[in-house]
C-alpha cells in the first residue's frame, strides 16, 4: 500500500485557524482513517487530444515535460488562459476544460464549493461531476468532501472496490461509471474556496506521477479562482455605491423640487417604485435625468 501523496500546504488551516465546515460533516463524521491510502500506481494514459479553443502552450501540456523550464512555459500558458476570463463563472469553467486538457488521465471535473455551509457544484466540464458529486452530498463522504473539511488531497484508484466511504464509492460507481477520483482542495493563504474533483472511466487512471502536476494546476487555479471572485466583489460594490449616489441625488431633487423632508423624498420614490413596478434605481435614475417623478399612467418616462 502507498500512502496518499499529500501538498504539505494542504495541511494548514484557514486564517481564523479553523478547518472548513460542511454541514454534517467533520473529522468524526469521516469513515476511515485521517490519512489516506491507495492501492499501487498503475500505468499512464496517453494525454488527451490538442484543443483548437485552448492557447498553444496550454494544448501542449503534457505530464512529463522534457525540462523544467519547459514545464514552468507551459504552466504561464495555464495561468494566462485563467485569468483572461472576466467573470467567476467562466474563470470555473475554463478551469475544469483546462484539467481535462492538461491532467494526464483525467476524463472529467467539476468544482465544489461551500455556500451556507452546504457543498454545491458550480461548474464541471460535461455533466458527469454533478451525477456522481450529488451522490456525495447525498451520503455525506467521498474524496471531494475530505479535501475541503480534511485539508488533503484524496485519490481512489477504483471506486468499485473503495472501503474508505463505503455509502458513497460502490453506488457512484455502478451509477455513472467512474471508477477514478483525484481531489485537490482550492486554497490561499486565507481561506479554502473549495475542490477540484478529476474523475476517470477506468481504474487507476491517475498514477504517482501525476500527483504533483495535479497539485501545481490545483494552485493555479485557486489563485485564479480567488481573483476573479475578489473583482466581481469589487464591481459589486462600485455598482452599489454608484446605485446609491443617484438614489440620494434623486431625494435631493425631490426635496427641493416638491419641498419635501429627506423621508417623504424617499417614501415617495419608494411607493413610485413598487407601484410603477420599476427598479427603485431605475426610477432615481429617471428622477435625475428629468428632475421629478415621471407622470401617472407614463411609467416608461
Amino acid at each position: 500500500m502507498v500512502a496518499e501523496q499529500t501538498d504539505p500546504g494542504l495541511a494548514r488551516p484557514d486564517s481564523a485557524g479553523r478547518r472548513r465546515r460542511i454541514d454534517g460533516l467533520g473529522r468524526a463524521g469521516r469513515p476511515g482513517e485521517a490519512g489516506a491510502t491507495d492501492g499501487a500506481a498503475g500505468t499512464s494514459h496517453d494525454a488527451a487530444p490538442e484543443r483548437a479553443d485552448l492557447p498553444a502552450a496550454v494544448a501542449a501540456l503534457v505530464p512529463k515535460p522534457d525540462s523544467p523550464a519547459e514545464l514552468a512555459t507551459q504552466f504561464a500558458g495555464v495561468a494566462r488562459a485563467l485569468h483572461a476570463e472576466p467573470t467567476t463563472e467562466g474563470t470555473l469553467a475554463r478551469i475544469c476544460e483546462l484539467a481535462v486538457s492538461v491532467v494526464d488521465g483525467c476524463d472529467h471535473a467539476g468544482i465544489t464549493v461551500v455556500r451556507r455551509g452546504r457543498p454545491e457544484t458550480v461548474a464541471a466540464s460535461d455533466d458527469v461531476p454533478a451525477k456522481v458529486d450529488v451522490l456525495q452530498y447525498q451520503t455525506r463522504q467521498g474524496p471531494c468532501l475530505d479535501a475541503i473539511t480534511e485539508h488533503r488531497t484524496f485519490r481512489s484508484h477504483d471506486l468499485a472496490a473503495e472501503s474508505r466511504w463505503p455509502k458513497f464509492a460502490q453506488r457512484a460507481a455502478g451509477r455513472t461509471g467512474i471508477r477514478s477520483m483525484l481531489a485537490y482542495r482550492l486554497f490561499t493563504d486565507q481561506d479554502t474556496l473549495g475542490a477540484l474533483n478529476l474523475y476517470a472511466g477506468r481504474p487507476r487512471s491517475f498514477v504517482d506521477d501525476v500527483l504533483p502536476l495535479g497539485a501545481v494546476f490545483a494552485a493555479h487555479a485557486a489563485m485564479a479562482f480567488a481573483q476573479a471572485r475578489e473583482h466581481e466583489q469589487i464591481i459589486h460594490l462600485e455598482q452599489a455605491m454608484t446605485s446609491n449616489r443617484v438614489i440620494g441625488t434623486a431625494i435631493g431633487l425631490l426635496m427641493a423640487h416638491r419641498q419635501l423632508s429627506s423621508d417623504e423624498a424617499f417614501e415617495l420614490l419608494r411607493s413610485t417604485s413598487q407601484l410603477s413596478n420599476r427598479k427603485l434605481r431605475d426610477l432615481a435614475d429617471h428622477v435625475v435625468r428629468s428632475g421629478d417623478l415621471p407622470r401617472p399612467g407614463r411609467p416608461g418616462q
